[in-house]
């Protein structure tokens, strides 16, 4: 019961905050960057494969985040809001000139992290995983990182990415049988 109540006291001390932040309470935003900020960080890094690109998109997503606060509804939760904005500049990276050229590095950086990895799926260490997922295609990476890790269900994630469902759905089964088929070739080798 003690466990309940502390949960509740966390979402009303963010619900809070997020009331407070779209007055124009930096303090409150500051508050909440802080809270949010790893788990908006690990989703850039884990879409891009490059720990540069996921600090600057972080910044950004933050700074869109402040820009747009008066304009949050509340219809989701203030993460969710977040994850979107963050998965919007993502992308948009990913459509510019510049961004062409990294998610080329990236695929480049996941073959060869595909041969140092020497585990299967059941073995796999977490390590093993992520990089497994670093390898993947850009939209077969996206699906895996937002429903597989963050576990938004596949609507969420298709409308966060832009996608029809059943895209998602697809891309979630390719990711799984390449990084099957990637962790399983290592093991034999």
């Amino acid at each position: 019961m003690r466990q309940v109540t502390v949960l509740a006291s966390a979402v009303d001390s963010s619900v809070e905050l997020v009331t407070r932040a779209c007055r124009g309470d930096m303090g409150a935003f500051e508050d909440l960057y802080r809270q949010h900020v790893g788990r908006v960080y690990g989703l850039c890094l884990r879409m891009t494969g490059q720990p540069e690109s996921a600090e600057d998109l972080t910044q950004d997503t933050f700074v869109s985040a402040w820009r747009s606060l008066p304009g949050y509804e509340g219809r989701s939760s203030f993460s969710t809001w977040l994850h979107r904005i963050a998965v919007n500049a993502v992308l948009a990276k990913r459509r510019s000139p510049q961004g062409r050229n990294e998610v080329s590095m990236t695929d480049e950086i996941g073959e060869q992290m595909d041969f140092e990895a020497e585990s299967t799926m059941d073995e796999a260490t977490p390590i093993d995983i992520e990089r497994a997922i670093a390898a993947l295609p850009p939209g077969a990476r996206d699906i895996v990182v937002l429903h597989g890790i963050y576990g938004y269900s596949h609507e969420e994630a298709a409308a966060m990415l832009g996608v029809a469902v059943g895209t998602c759905k697809a891309q979630l089964h390719r990711a799984r049988h390449l990084m099957r088929g990637r962790m399983g070739s290592e093991a034999r080798t």
